[in-house]
This record gives structure tokens, C-alpha cells and sequence, in this order.
């Protein structure tokens, strides 16, 4: 077996060569092109509604405009996607931060665009049903069209929508670049970078984990100012544009983006709150059993878990070795094992999934390498030309690591799914989009818990475990910080001692005696979403992708390889229809409390297992 763990850059030749390139140079001219086509389209509707010319025929308007509207969604949507992951593996190179701001111009240029046409397409709306029954092609256009309609009711006016697009190239998005330039070039006095020293908090050395966690905080501490102000005036910004576009408050504005209903978010939340307890004694279990082990160096006298020991492993004695064989989670996985794993467990569900993954693996799709001037965590970018993805993570061999590949693949394959849809349908919302990725972590673990036996199957269900708390508590967690950030910037500025309170009120909500007083106040910092000025609330649609996905996995069970079918067919559909439509079509009513339940009793059971087990050891 090898020893290293060589990850990996990506290749993004067949998307484009560099930005310097003559091949991006013209598909930028393209768009620009295009982009004036469709701006004269807009000037002729214009004109006949503005005389109300009778002989305007707003079908086939309609028509032409959709149609060269794809051209250039695919367009965007691809050069933004290759300008961020350019940027993102150097984050200081000046002539990729001076990418970016050529497609945000051109993005900001678009909705412009966008804005008129929606007030166009108000205008006409009667016309609506003739058109569809006209061009019977474009019927999967009902639903985007009619939320195009809906959403000039938070729309300001064409010069202030046009000024504010224009400001938040220095406003927003600016604050958004330099926290991310401060996190991803923060390193401790031996040159260890930021990312690394949140990596170890993975390390079965417990002097190691809690050292990192010292580190990460005090630089944080030493650039708490900057990290401030960046949220603060973010999350101002909001704000102020969600009462001009007449939103009561930033979470309707998620919602509405994430095409999914108050009542569900309500039962969603609501299902998760009533399963803190049994989280809060995995805590305390997980806490006493490393204890017990000498597998932490927490002196409190708590028994609730450190934050820095979340992530610990629980490397019991001797289970490192499965009749003579390395276990699959205690060892270094090399990158060529992990991508025949992975495409081994992605086959076993389908075929073409298991093919998908061997095509992104061969062809240079991922840059897994961990270096300085990289971003931290994982991401997967979709491309529209080629319909190709590129993924990004900081492989350093962890078991967590092959998880992760998995998910960002869930994605990627997610994707490849829409490739017969026009690009519009490209734009699914987050609770649907975690989905996927979600499901093929699933089947990575399941597969691993079924394999595992006796202490092993101890430290895999801990990891499943880990992972969900993750996505539920510490999601409810973030879920709670952000929404009291955003009501107490509506009556003021925020500095880093409010945003500490805040943070140690919602773990203290969420985490409660789980955790013991070495917390994190400082992880309002940490987390990249919070700084993203059109990512507000990017916390519950994880909540939702984990339980949903839960759902789809149990049909799996039941059905065998014939659900794959239905599999493809609900990650088509995610970019046409709502949440609650889609998950109608698959059979679930999400804006019931009880169904969010059914998906947390497949942890519950986990966690009373992993109880018996830890018992067993004392």
C-alpha cells in the first residue's frame, strides 16, 4: 500500500486554457454579443407596450427572447464559474480578482436586463396562456415564468435595482473577497496556514486538536476588527435592500430563493428542535468515552464534549486491524484508493452514477491538493459549456476526506442529470441541490457501516453521527446566530463582541450541555457563507438535503436498483418546480413535522446503538 496521500490539481483546459486565452477571449465577446441581441429585443417590446400596439405578437417575442436568454445564461453561468475557480486556488492573483470584476459587470449588465424583462413579462402576463399554447415546448418554463412575475413585487426600480448592482462590486462582494483573502493567507508562527490548523481538528492526537483550536482562534482574535466589519456591513447591506424591496425580513427573501414554503421551514425546524436531546447525550457519550480512553486533554469537570473534540476520532485500541487488513477509517487512504472507492459504491447504486464518477476522476475534474492561497472546505462549480463540473477539496487523507469527495460528486452528478434541460433550469435552489450530494454520502457510509465489525462499526457510526450533528445541531446553531444577527442589525452596527454574544447564545440554544465551556465564539468568522451577500441563510437547506435524502435512501432500500430510475428523474425535475412539488411527485408532504421525524429516527437508532457501544468499552 502507499504511504502518500498526493492529491491531485485540476485541469480546466477543456473549459478554457486561461483567461488569457483566445478561446475565453471569444466567449466573452459572445456573451457581450449576445448580450446586445437580447438588449434590442427588450427596446422592441418596450416600444410596442409603451404605444400599446395591437400588432405586438408577445408569444413570439416571448419565444425569441427565451431562446437567446439560454444562450447567454449558459454563457455566465459558465465564465463566473471559471473566474471563481481560477480565483479560488489563488487568491491573491491580481489578474483573477480582475476576472472576477469583468464578470460581475457583465453579470450586473444581465440583470439589468433581467429587470426590464420582468416588467415586460408582468405587463403581458394575460398573454401567457396562449403562449404556451403556441410553443407547448417551452410548458416547463409555467413555473419560472410565474416567479419572475412574483418577484417584481420585491423588485426597487429599474435606477436603483441598476445602482445597486452597481455599488455591490466595492460593497458586498468586495467584504465578501477580503475575508476570504484574510482566512485563506492566515498562517500560525511555523507557517501553517489557516485550513490546515481547522483540518486537524480531524487528528486523533488530542494535544494536537486542542493546540489547533488555540491557534485558530487567536488568528482570528488578531483580525477580529476586519472580520467585523466585514459582516457587519454585509449583513447591513441586506438589510437595507430587503426593506426597499419590501421584504418583512431576510428569511423570506431565503425562502422565496430556495422555493420552499414558511410552513415547511416551521416543521423543519420544529423537528430538529425536539431532537436535541438525543443529540446533547450523544455529546455527553462521545465526551465520557474519550475521557475514558484518555482521547482528549478537557479538563472540565462537564461531562459535556469540547468543541475542539468534535471532530475527534475514537480510535479505539487494536481496531485498527480487521482480520490482518488496515482499517478502511482508521488508515491514510491514498487519493487512487479513494477514487476507486468511491467509484466502486457509486456503481453499486447505478451504473451510470459509478461511470459519471470515473469520467471526473480520469479527466482532471478535481484539485484536492492542499496549498497556501487556496480556499479552505470543498465546492463543487458546474459548467454549462460542455455541461462538466471541476471540484475542489483539501485532501489530506481522512476517511472524512473520501466522504467529502463524496458529496461534492453527489453534486457534480446532480448536474449531469440536467443535461438535456436548458440552462435556466440549471438555477435549482439549495435544499434541493444538498440533496444529492447528501444521498451519495449515504451510500458511501452505509456501505462502510455494513462492511465494519465490532470497535470499527464504534468509529463509523460515530462518524455518521458527527456528520449529522453537523448538519442538524450545528446547523440549527448557525440557523439561530443568523437570524438574530440580522434583528439586531436592523436597529444597529454590530462589532465582534456582539458578534461573540450572539454565537455563544446560539450554541448554547442548539448545543446546550453537549458541549462544555470550551466552545467556539469566534466561529462567526469561520464560516464563509455568512459573508455572501446572496447566500443569507445558507444553514436550514443543508437540514433539509440530509432528511430528504434519508427519505430517498430508505425508498432505495425498499426498491432496489429500479429506484435509481426515480432517483434521476427527481434531480431533473429539481431546477422546473417547488420544493413541496417536487417532494409531492416523490411521495413525501414536507410541510409536516412528522415527516422530518421519520428522517431523524434513523439517527435516533444510530445514536442508541452507538450508546450500547461505548458501553461495551467501559
Amino acid at each position: 500500500m502507499k504511504n502518500n496521500v498526493t492529491a491531485p490539481r485540476w485541469n480546466l483546459d477543456s473549459i478554457f486554457p486561461s483567461l488569457e486565452s483566445n478561446e475565453y477571449k471569444k466567449a466573452v465577446a459572445d456573451c457581450d454579443s449576445d448580450m446586445s441581441s437580447l438588449e434590442e429585443l427588450i427596446e422592441t417590446a418596450k416600444k410596442f407596450t409603451r404605444e400599446h400596439n395591437e400588432s405586438f405578437d408577445f408569444p413570439v417575442w416571448l419565444k425569441a427572447f427565451l431562446t437567446q436568454q439560454d444562450r447567454i445564461l449558459a454563457a455566465i453561468q459558465t465564465l463566473r464559474a471559471y473566474a471563481y475557480a481560477v480565483y479560488s486556488t489563488d487568491t491573491t492573483n491580481t489578474a483573477s480578482l480582475n476576472n472576477i470584476t469583468a464578470v460581475d459587470e457583465r453579470e450586473i449588465r444581465f440583470q439589468k436586463i433581467e429587470i426590464d424583462f420582468k416588467s415586460i413579462l408582468v405587463s403581458h402576463s394575460k398573454h401567457l396562456e396562449d403562449f404556451f399554447s403556441r410553443y407547448p415546448e417551452f410548458s416547463e418554463y409555467s413555473y419560472i415564468l410565474n416567479e419572475q412575475i412574483e418577484e417584481t413585487r420585491h423588485q426597487m426600480s429599474k435606477d436603483e435595482e441598476s445602482l445597486a448592482a452597481d455599488m455591490q462590486r466595492t460593497g458586498g462582494n468586495a467584504w465578501d473577497r477580503l475575508h476570504e483573502q484574510l482566512i485563506s493567507n492566515m498562517k500560525d508562527e511555523n507557517g501553517k496556514t489557516f485550513n490546515e490548523l481547522r483540518n486537524d481538528a480531524y487528528s486523533a492526537d488530542p494535544d494536537l486538536r486542542k493546540s489547533a483550536w488555540q491557534k485558530e482562534i487567536k488568528l482570528i482574535e488578531s483580525n477580529r476588527i476586519a472580520f467585523a466589519a466585514c459582516l457587519n456591513n454585509l449583513k447591513g447591506e441586506t438589510v437595507m435592500l430587503n426593506k426597499r424591496r419590501n421584504w418583512s425580513n431576510a428569511i423570506d427573501r431565503a425562502l422565496a430563493s430556495s422555493r420552499m414554503s414558511g410552513k415547511t421551514l416551521e416543521a423543519l425546524i420544529g423537528a430538529i428542535e425536539e431532537s436535541l436531546p438525543i443529540w446533547r447525550d450523544y455529546f455527553k457519550a462521545k465526551a465520557t468515552f474519550l475521557k475514558a480512553h484518555s482521547m482528549t486533554v478537557c479538563a472540565s469537570e462537564q461531562e459535556g464534549l469540547a468543541f475542539y473534540d468534535l471532530f475527534a476520532p475514537l480510535a479505539v485500541k487494536g481496531s485498527d486491524k480487521i482480520s490482518g487488513k488496515e482499517s478502511l477509517l482508521s488508515r491514510t487512504w491514498t487519493f487512487e484508493e479513494t477514487r476507486d472507492y468511491i467509484i466502486e459504491r457509486f456503481s453499486s447504486f447505478d451504473k451510470a452514477m459509478g461511470d459519471f464518477a470515473e469520467k471526473a476522476f480520469n479527466e482532471g475534474w478535481i484539485d484536492s491538493e492542499v496549498r497556501p492561497g487556496k480556499v479552505g472546505g470543498a465546492y463543487d462549480e458546474d459548467f454549462a459549456f460542455g455541461h462538466q463540473s471541476r471540484i475542489l477539496s483539501n485532501f489530506t487523507g481522512a476517511f472524512s476526506d473520501v466522504i467529502t469527495l463524496a458529496h461534492e460528486l453527489g453534486h457534480a452528478y446532480h448536474f449531469s442529470c440536467l443535461k438535456e434541460k436548458k440552462a435556466v433550469f440549471f438555477n435549482y435552489p439549495m435544499t434541493l441541490a444538498e440533496t444529492a450530494s447528501t444521498f451519495a454520502e449515504t451510500i458511501v457510509k452505509q456501505d462502510i457501516i455494513a462492511k465494519c465489525q465490532d470497535d470499527e462499526k464504534l468509529q463509523i457510526i460515530e462518524l455518521d453521527l458527527q456528520d449529522t450533528s453537523q448538519v442538524l445541531v450545528d446547523i440549527l446553531c448557525r440557523f439561530y446566530f443568523e437570524k438574530s444577527v440580522f434583528e439586531h442589525r436592523s436597529n444597529g452596527e454590530l462589532n465582534a463582541d456582539d458578534f461573540c454574544q450572539l454565537m455563544k447564545d446560539a450554541q448554547e440554544k442548539s448545543y446546550g450541555d453537549g458541549l462544555n465551556e470550551f466552545r467556539h465564539e469566534y466561529m462567526w468568522a469561520v464560516k464563509s457563507h455568512y459573508y455572501s451577500t446572496g447566500l443569507d441563510f445558507y444553514n436550514f437547506p443543508y437540514a433539509f438535503g440530509q432528511l430528504f435524502a434519508a427519505g430517498l435512501y430508505a425508498r432505495y432500500q425498499k426498491e432496489g436498483a429500479e429506484f435509481a430510475k426515480t432517483y434521476i428523474s427527481i434531480l431533473a425535475d429539481t431546477g422546473s418546480m417547488s420544493c413541496e412539488q417536487l417532494c409531492e411527485k416523490a411521495g413525501f408532504d414536507i410541510t409536516e413535522k412528522d415527516f422530518w421525524k421519520k428522517g431523524i429516527e434513523m439517527y435516533a437508532q444510530e445514536i442508541m446503538q452507538f450508546n450500547k457501544l461505548c458501553d461495551s468499552h467501559k
